[in-house]
């Protein structure tokens, strides 16, 4: 019996230290130096509600993924006819979303109509006409087709704006997909948000094209651009007074290379100039691409273009093996740094817009704090006064057992570094009446006993064993409400599930250990005659 005890005590001596161990990060600012080397720094993390931060809503342009899908096939159907050596006077994308294929003769339209066929099956011919001997197709994608891109776009954006935001070093942030397109976005207590926005909205789409200088870079921009190519511009900061110029390019259209063959993507800084550059690693994929690239145009100009915008177009000296790269410019260390991230996270499959905007501000997070903690102090000072009063020294064990439950559900918090929310404060209220009705109905089952006639300690014995069943019954069926609503619930609904969960566990605990342990104690050391319930 007295070793029962020991190890009892003994056990909720150790949770009770491990508790307060994994507490103080979270109540001490200032940590020593050795408590940070050999002790737990993990603390409670303050949801968007209490702490502040910002809440986006973002809608997927869908339809640009499937825009970008018709580009890919345009351009797969344009390298197909140059190697079959069909001629053909036109292949690109249509502004209503279609593909045009104009072929010269009837000799071009009976070898393109069997490729077609053969290989280009999901895109269905919408219409097909014949004129001066010329025939014109325009091919659109299987409906199917286009409603799976625009689905993957939003399963695709959602991991990649997650790893941004991982990498970005947000604690507990919320990024869930909301009805077709949008993706809901919560950072609790970011401090830079129009970093974050720009960070988390840029498509990141790395691509390396050709300078064209065959042609008129002047010409172009007088609206003479040839077939072919565009006109992009690079951004340049002076560092001396700040000002912005933008630099055109003439380039050429199709890209060599583009960012999905990259492995990482890194901050470095360079020893001679101490200026920060991104350093670019490839796949082995991309690293046979880029040693062709730069051994068939030595001496040319190579732009890397990112969204569109020129970061540099240095001019290729030699051939580069060993699959590596970098990208320069007139970069801060955070630019450089958040580059670096959005390309090893992935590039967008599509773009996205910004169509709700809110920050919440940290007083108003306190301010639910406050009112927050001071609910479940009045609600726990008045359950502890009633069961004081109501069943005598018993009532004062049943609160030991709820100091020890909220004091075990903190360090547990903390040591999960788990969100604490509004919502999980209303949790963590709910699991303090759960814990003094496990109580109270063992001390209804004691008292029943004692009627009865039976000693004191027969009596807890007996009610203990026959409020058990009882009480794992009902803990176990709110456990299960908890699991369904963490698995299923977003944001504030899982800071809910959350806490009712451990406080549910852990009061099994304190309410069958916790208490049954002093009433133990007491009845070895002496035999009681009456019990205070």
């Amino acid at each position: 019996m007295w070793r029962s005890i020991q190890w009892r005590a003994g056990l909720i001596a150790g949770f009770l230290a491990l508790s307060i161990l994994f507490l103080v990060p979270t109540l001490v600012d200032r940590l020593p130096k050795w408590w940070t080397k050999f002790l737990p720094t993990e603390k409670i993390n303050l949801g968007l509600d209490l702490r502040g931060g910002m809440h986006l809503l973002l809608e997927v342009e869908t339809q640009k993924a499937v825009e970008s899908a018709l580009d890919k096939y345009a351009s797969e159907i344009k390298d197909v006819l140059i190697k079959k050596d069909i001629p053909a006077r036109q292949v690109e994308r249509t502004p209503d979303g279609k593909i045009s294929v104009v072929l010269p003769d009837a000799k071009a339209n009976d070898r393109f109509s069997q490729i077609r066929a053969e290989q280009y099956g999901n895109l269905r011919v919408a219409s097909l006409r014949e004129q001066e001997g010329k025939f014109q197709y325009l091919l659109e994608m299987n409906p199917n087709e286009a409603k799976a891109i625009e689905e993957s776009a939003v399963r695709q954006g959602l991991e990649t704006i997650r790893n941004r935001v991982d990498q970005f070093g947000v604690a507990e942030p919320v990024i869930v997909p909301q009805g077709d397109k949008e993706i809901l976005v919560q950072l609790p207590g970011i401090k830079e948000p129009q970093r974050a926005i720009e960070l988390i909205g840029r498509t990141a789409l790395l691509e390396f094209k050709l300078v064209d200088e065959e042609n008129s870079l002047e010409e172009a921009l007088k609206g003479n651009l040839p077939p072919g190519s565009e006109i992009l511009y690079q951004k340049i900061t002076e560092k001396d007074t700040g000002v912005v110029t933008r630099r055109p390019y003439l380039l050429k259209k199709r890209a060599l290379m583009t960012g999905d063959v990259l492995t990482d993507a890194r901050m470095r800084i360079k020893s001679d100039f101490n200026e920060p550059y991104v350093s670019l690693d490839f796949d082995n994929r991309g690293a046979r691409l880029f040693d062709q690239i730069t051994a068939e145009n030595v001496k040319k100009r190579l732009a890397i273009v990112l969204d569109n915008n020129v970061y540099s177009a240095p001019v290729i000296q030699e051939r580069i093996s060993g699959g590596k790269a970098q990208i320069s410019g007139s970069f801060t260390p955070e630019e450089a740094s958040d580059l670096a991230i959005v390309l090893r996270a992935g590039a967008l499959p599509a773009p996205v817009k910004i169509i709700q905007n809110v920050t919440v501000g940290p007083s108003l997070g306190q301010d639910s704090i406050d009112k927050g903690l001071r609910a479940a102090l009045i609600g726990a000072a008045l359950v502890v006064i009633f069961m004081a009063v109501y069943y005598g020294l018993s009532g004062l064990l049943a609160d030991w057992a709820l100091f020890l439950n909220i004091v075990y559900l903190m360090g547990a918090m903390a040591s999960m570094r788990a969100t604490l929310t509004l919502p999980g404060i209303a949790g963590i209220i709910l699991a303090i009446g759960m814990a003094v009705d496990s109580n109270v109905l063992m001390f209804e089952r004691i008292r029943e006993e004692l009627r009865l006639g039976k000693t004191v300690r027969a009596a807890v014995d007996s009610g203990y064993d026959k409020a058990l069943f009882t009480i794992i019954d009902s803990h176990v069926t709110t456990l299960i409400t908890a699991v369904v609503l963490f698995q299923f619930g977003t944001g504030p609904i899982k800071g809910f599930a959350v806490t009712l969960s451990l406080g549910v566990v852990i009061n099994l605990f304190t309410a069958l250990i916790g208490t049954k342990v002093i009433f133990d104690w007491i009845n070895f050391k002496k035999q009681l005659k009456a019990l205070s319930i």
